[in-house]
């Protein structure tokens, strides 16, 4: 356990900044004589910043799950991630591998929850993508319980982007596959915790609620996604030909392969669009699709005059992955390459009215009906070089203007962070030498006067010398430095945060 205080060192933080800002992330890559292959395999370490009356305190902790447990207690690496497959030490009897190997044939996935963290009803989990998450104790980060999903629905696998609505409802979706000899996308809603304040109250998730399914389009191969889009009547599902082959993962213990290595892109196969009306749980009657690419992260979706319009962070690739491999990193080596991440605008008709069907005048994505009836749509290429987007969440669903990226230009790790204006175009940065900030964070000013009255904030790693990381507040409006804390302990590189105001 590390907790550390440090007050503001530089600037003035406003008074109404009352919350904590956690982060996840991978923290530990070594354990014993054996290390992990992949940066997103670490074992997690959560960070939290917490603003109060003009200060800032920092606590981290390690998550403190079964995967942690079991690999400090055998000082090794015995629990397998994505990245990294783990096998027994060679001292090991042959009963004992032969366990391991049944556990690997049909996995029982990682609790090393270390992506990002979900709300549930009142309750905090850590989240990565498997059917594990695990509670936390938002102010101490204190590991608590182990949930599975699969408790209360059939999925093995579930995004870490879910999205929330006015009244505090989550809606998440997870792939169940060859459940009953189908497999499918599966929407789910965990309604806001309504049993009241007692300390008593059952967790919300107990009351999930399945919504609807999407039909694979095949059974072993389902599609790889990371989030998903919401608008107040629609889901949008992008099922994307970026596959996870079950039959070679489960083989992929005795071929010695890590199971990324059964993840594929097929680069000639098109990108499905699924719309989903919210209140019905049907697709629309019409069918969209595009070219082929690879999404991880949605922006926001919206709906005007009869379209859905939705953007994304798109690749024209898979290489993304193989850029965060250690010796990757380490190396920084130039014959790794990863295709340029673009801010794609997508606009979809929700009826069919002619050939030219997109009437928006304020975009250039277009839509085209093809022999079969089906639409291709190509989209309108906004901006490049960006990940990690965030907006003001209460703009969520809605037509909105501003986007806040970190830059993402020759290497995976981003330099530079920018608010992008998707009217104008315009781009403002911060920067600093030496300097590598995490996902940019948007705070909403009480009762403020437009979209982006409020703040971002960003952990910041720093590497000059003598120098700490610091936790960074801009004004979202100029996007200038408004104070900057100091936190005298090392930052680590992290992948996504929520905010919880201190109301909450």
């Amino acid at each position: 356990q590390d907790i550390l205080f440090q007050y503001d060192s530089k600037g003035n933080l406003p008074n109404w900044l009352q919350g904590t800002l956690l982060r996840n992330g991978p923290g530990i890559f070594t354990v014993g004589e054996t290390t992990y292959n992949h940066w997103f395999d670490g074992m997690a370490l959560m960070q939290s910043f917490t603003f109060q009356d003009g200060e800032v305190i920092y606590r981290s902790r390690y998550l403190r799950g079964d995967t942690y447990k079991d690999n400090m207690a055998a000082n090794r690496i015995v629990v397998s991630e994505m990245g990294t497959m783990a096998y027994p030490d060679p001292g090991k009897n042959i009963i004992s591998k032969a366990i391991t190997f049944l556990n690997h044939t049909v996995p029982d996935f990682t609790d090393n929850c270390g992506n990002n963290f979900i709300r549930y009803g009142k309750d905090y989990y850590a989240t990565s993508e498997t059917n594990y998450i695990r509670k936390i104790d938002p102010m101490t980060l204190e590991t608590q319980d182990k949930v599975d999903y699969q408790k209360y629905i059939a999925v093995n696998l579930a995004t870490s982007h879910p999205h929330y609505d006015k009244e505090g409802n989550t809606y998440n979706m997870g792939t169940s596959i060859a459940e009953k000899g189908k497999t499918k996308y599966i929407f789910f809603k965990v309604p806001a915790d309504s049993a009241g304040e007692t300390a008593k109250a059952s967790p919300a998730i107990k009351s999930l609620e399945v919504i609807c399914s999407v039909p694979c389009r095949s059974l072993l191969s389902p599609s790889y996604y990371h989030s998903f889009g919401m608008t107040d009547n629609y889901f949008i599902f992008i099922e994307q030909p970026f596959k996870l082959d079950i039959l070679k993962m489960a083989t992929a213990y005795m071929r010695r392969v890590n199971w990324a290595s059964c993840l594929k892109f097929f680069p000639k196969e098109n990108t499905l669009i699924h719309v989903i009306d919210k209140k019905t749980g049907k697709e629309v009657d019409i069918k969209y699709y595009t070219n082929a690419m690879v999404v991880y992260h949605h922006v926001n979706a919206f709906e005007e005059d009869g379209h859905v319009i939705f953007d994304v962070i798109a690749y024209e690739d898979h290489s993304l992955y193989n850029m965060f491999y250690l010796n990757v990193l380490k190396e920084q080596s130039t014959s790794f390459t990863m295709c340029v991440p673009k801010c794609k605008r997508f606009a979809l008709p929700t009826l069919d009215v002619g050939e030219d069907l997109v009437k928006l005048k304020y975009t250039t994505a277009s839509a085209v009906k093809d022999k079969d009836g089906k639409l291709l749509c190509q989209p309108e290429v906004l901006c490049e070089s960006v990940e990690l987007p965030r907006i003001n969440y209460d703009f969520n669903g809605r037509k909105y203007r501003f986007v806040y990226m970190t830059c993402v230009a020759m290497s995976a790790v981003a330099t530079e962070i920018m608010k992008f204006d998707t009217e104008t175009k315009e781009i403002t940065k911060w920067r600093e030498d030496n300097c590598w900030p995490s996902e940019p964070v948007f705070i909403p000013r009480p009762n403020g006067e437009g979209e982006d009255d409020g703040l971002v904030l960003t952990s910041v790693i720093n590497s000059s010398p003598g120098e700490s990381g610091f936790i960074l507040v801009l004004d979202a409006k100029s996007f200038k430095e408004v104070a900057r804390a100091y936190v005298n302990s090392e930052l680590y590189m992290d992948m996504h945060g929520y905010f919880i105001p201190k109301a909450n």
